[in-house]
């Protein structure tokens, strides 16, 4: 039996990019899903792709950002689907942090998505679980939240928070009978991403190959994924260099930062 066959799985951020990805692979695996993202038409094809799979899809329409719009949604879902076994918290978004302006209102988008996002959505299905006595909670998060890093403090800071938090959620949930994993990733391909040089993303994956390794951590239970490997190690070394030397690295990039079209 494949893994995801049965069971009924809740995905934010669903539309694109690495949420698309692994609903697609699931919906293979013969899960039943339920799918959040803010853009409609997005929500509409994906549904239809995973109904010519032979797969059985719901969807709502919902800003993470948003706590009273996420709890709608996601309690929707679990009562269409009469239930819920597993939670992938996906939704995030990227931006630099410049200082000349300093983007206050970006950065606080950033930590409403990343963090509070994904605790508004936990909060939506957390008695469910408690109640049912099982259940698993995913994170996506990433790499950055093991470093701050110049040009990108909201963004680390956002995942750091994450991973913190989901740290201790872990633990406290463990007697419950309740597994939380959080997905560290480097670099994806993904509508966020498209914006960045590739020679600034060192070992880029594609959001298909990402998807398939989240599902096998999803599986396992793993508490902490980090991948790929090689980018764990930079970002390992990376944490033990000098601040000036990370400030001439990333001098070019906060000259002219990317800035994403449409993720916040």
């Amino acid at each position: 039996m494949k893994f995801g066959q049965g069971q009924k799985v809740i995905i934010t951020g669903a539309s694109t990019g690495i949420g698309r990805a692994i609903a697609i692979e699931l919906a293979k695996g013969g899960a039943q899903l339920g799918l959040i993202a803010r853009r409609e038409e997005l929500l509409l094809e994906l549904v239809n792709e995973i109904q010519t799979l032979g797969g059985k899809a719901f969807y709502r329409v919902a800003d993470i950002s948003e706590r009273k719009e996420t709890l709608i949604g996601i309690s929707e879902l679990v009562n269409c689907m009469g239930g819920i076994d597993i939670l992938i918290a996906n939704a995030g978004v990227g931006a630099p942090t410049t200082i000349q302006p300093f983007n206050v209102e970006t950065q606080e988008k950033m930590i409403k998505v990343n963090l509070l996002g994904v605790i508004y959505c936990i909060e939506a299905i957390l008695q469910t679980m408690l109640a049912s006595e099982k259940g698993q909670i995913v994170a996506i998060s990433s790499l950055a939240g093991f470093k701050g890093l110049p040009g990108e403090s909201g963004y680390t800071a956002s995942k750091a928070g994450l991973n913190t938090f989901m740290e201790g959620m872990r633990i406290q949930l463990r007697p419950k009978n309740i597994f939380v994993s959080t997905i560290c990733p480097g670099f994806i391909k993904t509508p966020m991403t498209e914006v960045n040089d590739e020679k600034d993303m060192p070992w880029l994956m594609d959001a298909e190959t990402a998807a398939k390794i989240i599902i096998k951590a999803i599986q396992r239970k793993t508490k902490v994924l980090r991948f790929p490997w090689q980018t764990s190690l930079l970002m390992r070394i990376t944490g033990l260099l000098p601040d000036w030397l990370i400030e001439r690295v990333m001098k070019k990039y906060n000259e002219n930062p990317p800035m994403p079209k449409n993720a916040l």
